[in-house]
């Protein structure tokens, strides 16, 4: 048992005891029944409610801990829990155990002209390993999530999250203890030693098959560059609006404001608006004036400056930055070809959205630009696997292997091939 805080653990001795535990509670969870799993999952929410001012207490010593240190505004809102938060976080859990069971499902099945009968089912992937900054949910999401698909879930938060963390991992096992699953199912990573996230993307042993990293740049830079496991992830979220000549104007206001200013610390925030030409003289400001009375700092293009005296000039470093913050870059462009060409050449693959009532201009929109997520008239704030119906994301995806975009339950499987014969032998 490895679920005390240890004070100066052996990290290889420790981490390769997780991933032997993991690996050892992958097979029974691979096959356990959906009514066993739901219960599990239905029992961890009860027991994030049960325990809500204990794990609010904990989260308060978090938050107390990194005052004045400097952290981000947008880091210290994905640290905070609320009553809120805790209802959204076990209503989620219901929600993914309320979702059909991805294990055993049939994607596709065929008959070969030699009489064999072919599907293809899904299965889980078998052992996770999130690693993760800031977010305290994710400990509830990972582990719902990957417990849904059949897999095993190996969690690792960062030190600033610890104490909320734990609160909620404990919570997680109760509901796991209940259902008469393997405790081990998911584990957290009982130290903050950074030589942990090391032993996980060296993949402990063999026994971790995918890593998901929920954080900052440097983070994901660092699990893409050294995991030797694959990985599902995303660098950055510089997410776009695209303002059509079509669009109507109250409805583009409404949508800007909401993309950028509704949470601006969360990968889907908008970071970039561009504006058709053909409208810039009568949408421009009124979006400008929008963003303005909602509290956001405006920086803008040459063209965007002579049209509206007394924005801050963009650089070029603005179009390719993540702000995290109430703060947007706008540019003029020619139409949806120049806004096209613009993502394309600054997008981060994470996200954009076209404003417009011409079918035709959205339509393209779809086809040529090649990102994980694109919306047609919504905010790009929708960039969530929770308000796409899977009750919760263990993350976004921008690669394009496997899994993209909000990976959920189905992407959290892989699938194997049925083949059912009546004694045939290839001649």
């Amino acid at each position: 048992m490895l679920d005390a805080v240890t004070s100066s653990p052996d990290i290889d001795r420790l981490m390769a005891e997780i991933g032997r535990q993991a690996r050892a509670a992958s097979r029974p969870l691979s096959f356990a029944s959906p009514d066993s799993k739901n219960q599990a999952l239905n029992a961890m929410a009860d027991a994030i409610l049960a325990r809500r001012a204990h794990i609010l207490a904990e989260n308060a010593r978090d938050l107390h801990d990194v005052e004045g240190t400097g952290m981000l505004a947008s880091s210290i809102d994905r640290l905070t829990l609320t009553d809120a938060r805790i209802d959204a976080m076990t209503d989620g859990i219901r929600t993914i155990a309320a979702l059909a069971d991805p294990v055993g499902e049939v994607i596709a099945a065929w008959d070969r002209p030699n009489g064999l009968k072919i599907e293809r089912v899904r299965t889980p992937l078998g052992v996770i390993g999130v690693i993760f900054e800031s977010r305290p949910n994710v400990t509830a999401d990972a582990g719902a999530l990957c417990l849904k698909a059949g897999n095993v879930a190996i969690l690792r938060c960062g030190s600033d999250s610890r104490r909320s963390s734990q609160a909620i991992h404990a919570c997680l096992v109760e509901g796991l203890k209940a259902a008469g699953l393997p405790e081990h199912a998911i584990q957290l990573v009982p130290v903050t030693d950074r030589a942990a996230v090391g032993a996980m993307l060296a993949g402990l042993d063999g026994n971790i098959d995918v890593i998901v990293p929920r954080g900052g740049k440097s983070l994901v830079a660092r699990v893409q560059s050294e995991a030797r496991v694959p990985v599902f992830a995303h660098l950055e979220g510089i997410c776009h609006i695209y303002i059509d000549g079509s669009a109507k104007l109250d409805m583009a206001k409404d949508i800007v404001v909401n993309a950028k200013m509704r949470r601006t610390g969360v990968c889907g925030a908008a970071e970039t608006l561009l504006v058709d030409r053909s409208v810039a003289a009568t949408h421009l400001k009124p979006l400008v004036d929008a963003l303005s009375a909602a509290g956001c700092e405006i920086r803008g293009s040459g063209e965007v400056l002579q049209t509206i005296p007394g924005l801050k000039p963009a650089t070029d470093e603005d179009w390719s930055t993540e702000y995290l913050d109430a703060i947007i870059s706008i540019a003029i462009v020619d139409g949806v070809s120049g806004a096209i060409e613009h993502i394309a050449r600054y997008s981060s693959h994470h996200t954009e959205a076209v404003i417009a009532e011409n079918p035709d201009v959205a339509e393209r929109f779809f086809t040529e630009i090649d990102s994980a997520i694109l919306l047609h008239n919504a905010s790009t704030q929708f960039a969530d696997g929770g308000e796409f119906g899977m009750g919760a994301e263990i993350g976004i995806a921008t690669g394009k292997m496997h899994a993209r975009g909000p990976v959920g339950v189905e992407q959290l499987t892989s699938f194997k091939y049925r083949v059912r014969g009546s004694g045939q032998i290839r001649p």
